[in-house]
C-alpha cells in the first residue's frame, strides 16, 4: 500500500503568521486572549493555550485587561472598536488575504455597489466581511441561495478567502443577468486553490483518502468535499487516533491531504500512524 501525500498540505502562510504572532505575545506578560480560536484547529488551540497561556473567549465582555489577538480569519468592525473602546491592547493576526477582502468590501460599498459575498454566512470570516460594508450586502454559498434577487444597478463580488473557484464562478455567472454593472474581484487566496486542484489530482489516484484537519475548518470541510465528489471513500479526521483499520482494507494507495490550519505534527502522525497500518 502506497501513502500519496499532497505536496502542500498544512499550514498556510496567515496562519503561520497568526500562530508566531500569538507566540510572541506571551513575552508581553499579562493577560492574553483570542476572540474565538485563532485558528480553526483544536489541538493548536489547546496547545498554545497551554504553553502560551493564549485563551480563547467568546466575547469582548469576558476579557479583562491585557492583549486581545484578532484571529486569523478577522472580527466584525463592531468587535475591533469594542476592544479599542474597552482599553485592550489589540493585536492584529488577521490573515492579509481577509484583511484586503474587508478592504474591498469597504471600498465597493462606498462606491454604491451591492456586495454579493461568496461563503457561508455562519463563518466568522465572512461575518467580519459584511461587517465593513456599510450598504446592502448579500451572503451566498450557492446560485440557489440567490434564486430570486431582483435587479441591481451595479453588484460587487468578493469571496470567502477558502472558497471554490468553481463556486465563485457560477455566482458570478447569475449576476450577469441581474445587474447593468458587475465588478467582480476574486479574493480566493491562491493557497486554497492550490491545495483544492493537488487534492483532487490525489483523490483521483487513490483508494481512500483522508483528509487533516480541524471539524470546524472551512477550507478542509472544502477539501473533504472536492475528494470525496471522486473518491467516496474519503474520510475527515483531527488527529491519527481516529483512523479506523478497516478503511485501509483492500487498499493499494491512500491518499492524505490537510487544511491549512492543520500543524505538521499532526500530519506526521498521521502518515506514522498508517505506516503502522501496512503502508510503505
Amino acid at each position: 500500500m502506497k501513502i500519496l501525500i499532497a505536496k502542500n498540505a498544512g499550514f498556510c502562510f496567515g496562519v503561520k503568521r497568526a500562530i508566531n504572532i500569538a507566540v510572541d505575545c506571551e513575552d508581553d506578560g499579562g493577560n492574553i486572549y483570542t476572540l474565538g480560536p485563532i485558528i480553526h484547529n483544536p489541538q493548536v488551540v489547546k496547545q498554545l493555550a497551554e504553553s502560551s497561556n493564549v485563551i480563547p473567549k467568546e466575547s469582548i465582555d469576558e476579557m479583562a485587561e491585557g492583549t486581545v489577538i484578532l484571529r486569523s480569519h478577522g472580527v466584525k468592525a463592531q468587535e475591533l472598536a469594542k476592544a479599542k473602546d474597552k482599553g485592550l491592547n489589540v493585536v492584529d493576526a488577521t490573515c492579509p488575504f481577509v484583511k484586503k477582502t474587508q478592504d474591498y468590501v469597504k471600498s465597493l460599498s462606498d462606491e454604491g455597489y451591492t456586495v454579493v459575498v461568496v461563503g457561508e454566512k455562519e463563518h466568522p470570516e465572512v461575518q467580519g466581511i459584511v461587517s465593513y460594508s456599510k450598504g446592502e450586502v448579500i451572503v451566498a454559498s450557492t446560485v440557489d441561495e440567490l434564486k430570486g434577487l431582483s435587479y441591481r444597478k451595479k453588484i460587487g463580488i468578493v469571496a470567502q478567502t477558502t472558497q471554490s473557484q468553481k463556486r465563485l464562478e457560477e455566482i458570478v455567472t447569475y449576476c450577469v443577468g441581474v445587474a447593468s454593472e458587475l465588478k467582480v474581484i476574486n479574493t480566493i487566496c491562491n493557497a486554497t486553490s492550490v491545495r483544492q486542484d493537488e487534492s483532487v489530482e490525489i483523490a483521483e489516484v487513490s483508494d481512500c483518502v483522508i483528509v487533516v484537519g480541524g471539524k470546524n475548518s472551512a477550507n478542509t470541510g472544502r477539501l473533504v468535499e472536492l475528494c470525496r465528489a471522486i473518491q467516496p471513500k474519503t474520510f475527515h479526521i483531527e488527529v491519527a487516533g481516529e483512523i479506523e483499520p478497516g478503511w485501509l482494507d483492500g487498499v493499494e494507495s491512500v491518499g492524505v491531504t490537510a487544511g491549512a490550519s492543520t500543524p505538521d505534527w499532526i500530519i506526521t502522525e498521521v502518515i506514522d500512524k498508517i505506516r503502522q497500518l501496512g503502508a510503505k
